[in-house]
């Protein structure tokens, strides 16, 4: 069954906006909201070189409709923060942000169907786009909740900061990396943060409190040259076989825990990839250096200081001249707590249990702007309200059928009116 004949079962309260699966590509007739969300995902902010020009006119032309002002911050050249305001009425209060990233990954246009950024509605309400997921929808959800709370006349005690950041998807390091040490970040006065998830194709709605700590790691191997005819001693490619076994072998260890455990989630292991290989420059000339890459997501229940020292111990055994270096070492490892306790997750955990939501807690197996707002102490959660979808983030061919969508808007507007009310917390009397 697809997800059109699905859509009666898959999400809580059914008195919402239908939004028109059947409508025809062209957008005549269909929710204003997916509309925006079409006209959104056009704007080409993909990398190698994001249209961010493009998205910062479309955010100002928001901010001007939702009658909030916006903050843009230059954090680097060329990349911008934008941050629309909503005051609360105790702006003395910690604030909620809403984040988002503006950057989408590049695509591969001849395996998709449909052009990835023409954001074409098919008969089944699917919308096709680059970012259709990942993340594009959750900024338009967040602007559409609030244009809705506005509108029905509600106000909170707390401030709501909406907030797009540029190159998440490039590891972040000139946008929410920088950002967060910026002056302008802490006059945000943040108390709680929403931040990106994940797709389910179940009933079940997926929620993050950690994320793995992402490494990217090369491994030097210098060895003797000489002549491709020969039986050279202590060659570069012997020393990148002993490495590249030690981390495969480590990588099927860990991939045996993960298939052989009902208990583990991706985000429960470790999981290591080869990515790269250099070296050479002949067919009959052995290379005096050969370099092998990694791409390690490393769970926070591992002791960080313990894995790096395993490195070293594979560099060793391959041999003495074996060194390595990061291109990315995130060391932070901390979690938001779901305990039942906790007023940020008791109003995050009640209002989806109001909506008939069921909720799965996992640690999200890769690595998003939510790890740098951890890292400063603050409570993140990664969330995107899309079940009955499968999860098709930097995939070809990524949608997101229209229901799940505006459906997504009624979860916000709930969750959003019911962080900002959160009562004042014992460290803000």
């Amino acid at each position: 069954m697809g997800i059109r004949g699905q859509r009666d079962s898959m999400l809580p309260d059914q008195d919402g906006p239908s939004g028109g699966g059947t409508q025809d590509s062209t957008g005549a007739g269909e929710d204003p909201s997916v509309s925006l969300f079409r006209e959104y995902l056009r704007l080409k902010t993909v990398h190698p070189e994001p249209d961010y020009d493009a998205a910062l006119m479309f955010l100002d032309r928001i901010s001007v409709e939702l009658g909030l002002p916006m903050k843009k911050v230059e954090v680097c050249p060329g990349r911008v923060v934008a941050i629309m305001s909503w005051a609360g009425t105790n702006p003395a209060l910690k604030s909620i942000l809403l984040n988002s990233h503006t950057d989408v990954v590049p695509v591969y246009e001849e395996c998709w169907k449909h052009d990835p950024f023409a954001a074409v509605k098919d008969a089944d309400g699917n919308i096709y786009g680059r970012g259709s997921q990942d993340m594009k929808c959750v900024a338009i959800q967040y602007i559409e909740a609030i244009r809705r709370l506005k509108a029905a006349g509600k106000t909170f005690a707390r401030t709501i900061h909406i907030m797009f950041v540029p190159d998440e998807e490039v590891g972040g390091h000139k946008g929410m990396e920088t950002f967060i040490n910026h002056p302008e970040f802490q006059k945000l006065n943040v108390g709680f943060a929403l931040d990106e998830g994940l797709a389910n194709p179940t009933e079940t709605f997926t929620v993050f409190y950690g994320e793995r700590n992402p490494w990217w790691v090369t491994i030097r191997c210098p060895g003797s040259p000489g002549h491709g005819s020969r039986f050279v001693e202590n060659t570069a490619a012997e020393k990148l076989r002993r490495v590249i076994n030690s981390f495969l072998d480590f990588r099927e260890r860990e991939k045996q825990r993960f298939d052989m455990s009902e208990c583990f989630t991706l985000g429960d292991v470790t999981t290591v990839n080869m990515t790269m290989v250099k070296g050479g420059m002949a067919y009959n000339v052995v290379p005096a250096e050969m370099d092998v890459s990694f791409d390690l997501r490393i769970p926070p229940t591992v002791n960080l200081q313990e894995f790096e020292e395993q490195i070293k111990a594979w560099c060793r055994e391959a041999g003495e001249d074996v060194t390595y270096n990061f291109a990315q070492k995130f060391m932070h490892q901390k979690t938001t707590s779901t305990e039942d306790s906790d007023p940020w997750w008791r109003a995050f955990s009640s209002a989806c249990k109001a909506m008939s939501m069921t909720l799965k807690k996992e640690i999200f197996p890769a690595a998003t702007d939510s790890r740098f707002i951890r890292a400063m102490g603050l409570p993140a959660i990664g969330f995107s309200p899309m079940n009955h979808t499968p999860i098709l983030l930097h995939d070809h061919n990524e949608f997101l059928n229209e229901q799940v969508f505006l459906r997504g808007i009624q979860v916000y507007e709930r969750l959003v009116s019911a962080l900002a009310s959160v009562p004042a917390l014992t460290n803000e009397a």
